[in-house]
């Protein structure tokens, strides 16, 4: 299982945590949460707390990627780019485990 952090992105990272002066201990944490309509959200994070019993890490293109492990299964094969276009600057993360609805139908008028 795993998680793939693109090079761009990678280099996105590492020019991140060089301009907040983060130790060689840093790593980037994705979060998951929620669930509902709007589907699984996600976040991005520097931390330096990394517990082996709960947390998976994955090591690419120099940059360390952490994830607790409850979530490994549901992230599996997620990939963690970085964009720059007309649409904006940011990070996007594509994660193949989660359909592609247009909403319940909960969320429409009836």
């Amino acid at each position: 299982m795993s998680i793939v952090l693109t090079e761009r992105a990678a280099s996105e990272v590492k020019r991140y945590m060089e301009q907040q002066n983060l130790g060689d201990d840093a790593f980037l944490r994705l979060c998951v949460t929620g669930g509902g309509c709007s589907g699984l959200q996600y976040s991005l994070g520097f931390e330096t707390d990394y517990d082996f019993k709960t947390d998976a890490k994955y090591e690419q293109h120099g940059v360390s990627v952490v994830a607790n492990k409850k979530m490994a299964l549901h992230l599996d094969g997620t990939t963690i780019d970085f964009q720059d276009g007309p649409a904006g600057r940011g990070f996007a993360i594509d994660n193949p485990n989660v359909p592609r609805t247009g909403g319940c139908s909960g969320c429409r008028g009836h």
